[in-house]
């Protein structure tokens, strides 16, 4: 039997700076599939940007909500009530980064390379742009 859908069943696109959010928290599971798909060089691409690699497993879980909440924003009008938690998992898995990253904060660390104060900084934008915005407050809300 075929189902019908009515025109006010469809949902609203979610906003761009949200997909950008999601990716940039989930960062180093992109690093990851990047390093898989170039077989010969993947290796050399992970030590590249992660020369430690306890720091790319706590990336790995610390970006695993981010891409949850990818997964689960094809199924938002199904799962509601998880729809609207997957913005506090966020907002606590993006604190999370924002503190392990402000704790590797060192003198010789930020004048060897200002990367750790960038990423630091752009997790912060990300925290204040899912805490404050409206337009990103409003897509999790049905």
């Amino acid at each position: 039997m075929r189902e019908h859908f009515d025109l006010d069943d469809e949902v609203a696109p979610l906003p761009f700076l949200l997909w950008v959010i999601l990716l940039f928290q989930a960062r180093a599971w992109l690093l990851l599939v990047m390093a898989g798909a170039s077989r010969q060089q993947g290796d050399t691409l992970l030590r590249l940007f992660v020369p430690d690699t306890s720091t790319f497993f706590v990336g790995l879980a610390m970006g695993l909500p981010a891409l949850l909440c990818m997964v689960l924003s094809g199924y938002r009008q199904r799962f509601p009530r998880v729809w609207r938690v997957c913005r506090y998992v966020l907002l606590v898995s993006g604190a999370l980064l924002c503190i392990g990253q402000l704790s590797q904060w060192n003198t010789v660390a930020l004048e060897a390379s200002p990367t750790l104060f960038i990423m630091t900084l752009f997790d912060g934008l990300n925290e204040f742009a899912l805490f404050t915005l409206p337009h990103l407050k409003k897509c999790f809300v049905q």
